[in-house]
């Protein structure tokens, strides 16, 4: 027990701040797509025809991006002879409205806080149901890595909780498969008045890879209402972090 105890005060404090983990960004990390339009040549279609979730497409000159079907893999970066498209470390990706993630001809506009009335009631205090709609265990991983040392998601009083009955909403991974809709439709349904939805990854936004599949349903908000989207495949958990904060105006 001692030499545990010694250990422990060896390590000392593990919990990192917000930009302590952002100093700490792998160099492989993908982020917020930088798009040049001016480096593009209008007759070459080399990123639209390589993305394998038609992410990508071209209005006349301008390369438009849905960061809702983004995988942010590196095809479309490594393609480009130009270099129109360039993958960040911005880890900011959250956004508040579907149309927010379409990129091109704007710049992407980050989540805002919910309403007044709601951000006190869930502003120091919000309780999460997780529920996998299909999902194939990546962006359910992250969401757990966030209750570990490192994120400690608790000291922002943000807790997942075993019954929807105890949640103040619902966070959802996976594409929702059709033998998952009913589940996750009980699910919201049970959460009280009133709650909030948040859709993390590609899947839950667009359906992600299996958008074409039979039994994948094309985005959650053809289900339920979402309050936030939070795009990736799967996001970073500072990036799930930042989204969850923005929710809920602790940061701006």
């Amino acid at each position: 027990m001692i030499k545990v105890l010694i250990e422990r005060i060896r390590q000392g404090k593990r919990t990192a701040s917000i930009e302590k983990i952002k100093a700490g960004l792998p160099d492989v990390f993908r982020g917020y797509p930088e798009i040049d339009q001016s480096k593009c040549d209008a007759r070459c279609k080399l990123c639209v025809e390589v993305c394998p979730t038609k992410a990508i497409w071209k209005e006349g000159n301008t390369i438009r991006l849905d960061l809702g079907k983004c995988l942010f893999c590196p095809e479309c970066e490594q393609v480009c002879p130009t270099s129109c498209i360039h993958f960040t470390k911005d880890y900011r990706l959250a956004t508040s409205k579907r149309e927010d993630l379409l990129i091109g001809k704007k710049e992407i506009e980050l989540a805002k806080d919910i309403n007044e009335k709601t951000r006190k009631i869930f502003g120091h205090s919000l309780r999460l149901r997780q529920v996998s709609a299909g999902g194939c265990n990546a962006c359910e991983a992250d969401v757990n890595v966030l209750g570990t040392l490192v994120f400690d998601l608790g000291r922002f009083g943000i807790q997942f909780v075993a019954s929807p009955r105890h949640s103040d909403g619902i966070l959802v991974t996976g594409p929702v498969t059709q033998n998952m809709k009913l589940a996750l439709e009980k699910t919201y349904k049970a959460v009280p008045e009133p709650k909030i939805v948040i859709a993390v990854g590609s899947c839950p936004i667009s359906g992600g890879l299996f958008a074409h599949h039979n039994e994948v349903h094309r985005g959650l908000d053809n289900i339920i209402p979402v309050d936030l989207y939070i795009p990736g495949c799967p996001p970073h958990p500072i990036t799930i972090l930042d989204g969850l904060l923005r929710l809920i105006g602790r940061i701006k």
